[in-house]
This record gives structure tokens, sequence and C-alpha cells, in this order.
């Protein structure tokens, strides 16, 4: 699969995310948009990573800026758990294990392929911060290894002011749970 954005395509995700980042300057005070275009376009493969997060609905903004790495953060925004990302397992692992009604993906697969990261509690936590997420729906997390092993999987969700964490089967699937991606540039 090209991972590659035709001249068009890199100008028409730069013109969306810099308007997004226009928009919602509350996510990310005190970043300047010259600076993340100039990261974004020495990074081509970044650009097809955040198309891909479009495509799915997830309308990724910055949401900041690890000085320690040298990278802004950009996260999927949309109010909801994005659409082109929901009704899928946790895993690849748990994907093989449904026997019936299969679902068409998991989360890791498609995080994988999109070349972005599952958001972890503490990055889920910390994105709500920002704005209020998933208020009728719900995003799987990175789920810690020890809760994996024993065939569960973990999500959130932002309900009654309060962001809440639980459990679920690896192998279960809504069609309200999707998953949030990070993508480090």
């Amino acid at each position: 699969m090209k991972k590659v954005l035709t001249t068009n395509e890199q100008d028409e995700i730069l013109s969306t995310l810099e308007k997004r980042f226009e928009q919602n300057k509350n996510r990310h005070k005190d970043l300047d948009w010259t600076k993340i275009e100039a990261k974004l376009k020495a990074n081509p493969e970044k650009l097809w990573s955040l198309e891909e997060m479009e495509k799915t609905e997830g309308e990724p903004d910055v949401i900041g800026y690890d000085k320690k790495t040298d990278q802004y953060l950009f996260a999927d925004c949309s109010a909801e758990s994005p659409k082109g990302r929901r009704s899928i397992c946790y895993d690849h692992e748990a994907l093989e294990k449904r026997k019936e009604h299969k679902p068409a993906d998991s989360a890791v697969n498609m995080a994988e392929e999109m070349g972005i990261e599952i958001l972890n509690e503490e990055q889920y936590k910390e994105l709500q911060k920002l704005e209020k997420f998933d208020t009728k729906t719900s995003s799987w997390i990175l789920t810690p290894p020890e809760i994996r092993k024993l065939g569960g999987a973990i999500f959130s969700d932002f309900r009654y002011n309060t962001v809440f964490v639980y459990h679920n089967g690896a192998e279960s699937y809504y069609a309200a749970r999707g998953f949030r991606g990070l993508l480090r540039v």
C-alpha cells in the first residue's frame, strides 16, 4: 500500500490541518503553525498517517509539544470516537478468536496500518482536559499486558463530567466503540 501522498494531497491535508489548528487554539496554546508545517513537510510519511486519520473521520489536531523529543503531538479530536474506526475488537488475537460475527478489523491492526499509536489511559485523560470527547461513544485505549494476557481490554469515555475507564473481553465490539490515535511529528 502506498504510504506517500501526491503533492496535491499533501497540500489538501496541510490546508485542512491549518484551518483546524486556527479554529481550535485552546488545544495548542503558544504553538506556531509555521514550525509545525515545516516539520510535517519534512516528514511526508506523517502526512500520510494524518490523512488516514482524517479519512476515518478522526479530525486530527495538534494537542501538544514534547520538548524532550522535539515532537508535536497530533490526536483525533472528533467529538465522538472516529466513525471510520468503530465496530472493531481490540487486537488481532481477539479478532482471530471470534468464530462468528467477526468485526472487519481490530484497533491495534488499524493503528499499526495507519502508522499511529492508540492512546493510553494517561493520554486519553489529558485529551479530555482540552475538551469533552466521547460523550455518546467510547474508545479502546492501550491495554496493559497483564490485563490483555487474561483476555481483557480497556476502553474509556466521558460521562457525568467524569472520564471512565472500563473493561471488556478483547474480542467484543460495538457500533459506538472505536479508538483514538496519537501521532508524533
